[in-house]
């Protein structure tokens, strides 16, 4: 068996009790988004599959936000699939420099690799899926579907952000629509258009059945 199967037989077993949204099913799709990107990148694509599969190891959401296990965890398992070092580090970083975080993030690594995977990421993130993935996060977490009293935060720092317990509603204006002007390769930039279209029907439609008018 390759490294690539083993990764993906490792992340099948470390997320088989995932949240809906943060489950193998997710990383899947990044994994086949990445692929996508990458065909018309000049990358290392070993580093882009291995970031993919392993880029939501262990979310920090629901680690108490402790971001250094996923890399903890990435580390060890690489290391016993013989990967070499400078690889082992670049996927690490890819893990580290992945996040939304509110928007105001500065990445401290800059590639290719990470903005092809980051870019997949992000995908997933909007259009039907993205809405889906929302709402279901939402419940999971027991927050309101919508407030109009409770306005978007669109100032968040990293700390707010991790921490805000916000109608779901306001995450499409905190990040969800944020993202299509975020993406790094025109493969990216194409697909997130229609996504976001698709959102923004979404929640032209939300709106006007909470209203009663349709």
């Amino acid at each position: 068996m390759t490294v690539i199967d083993n990764t993906i037989l490792f992340v099948k077993q470390q997320l088989e009790n995932a949240e809906g949204g943060h489950d193998w099913f997710h990383i899947e799709r990044v994994y086949k988004n990445s692929l996508l990107i990458a065909e018309k990148e000049d990358c290392n694509l070993l580093v882009v599959k291995l970031g993919a599969l392993l880029h939501d190891i262990a979310d920090s959401k629901f680690h108490n936000g402790d971001e250094t296990i996923g890399p903890l965890i990435s580390r060890g398992f690489l290391e016993t699939q013989n990967v070499e070092e400078a690889m082992i580090a670049h996927v690490i970083n890819i893990i580290e420099n992945i996040s939304f975080k509110g928007g105001n993030f500065e990445k401290q690594f800059h590639s290719k690799e990470l903005e092809i995977v980051q870019d997949a990421d992000r995908l997933d993130a909007i259009g039907a899926i993205g809405v889906a993935r929302t709402f279901n996060y939402g419940g999971y977490k027991n927050r309101p579907l919508y407030n109009p009293a409770i306005a978007p935060n669109l100032h968040m720092s990293k700390e707010t952000y991790k921490n805000s317990e916000s109608p779901t509603i306001n995450h499409f204006y905190e990040k969800l629509l944020l993202l299509k002007d975020k993406m790094n390769t025109p493969t990216g930039r194409t697909i997130a258009k229609s996504r976001h279209l698709f959102m923004e029907h979404f929640l032209s439609q939300f709106y006007a059945e909470w209203d009663g008018e349709r």
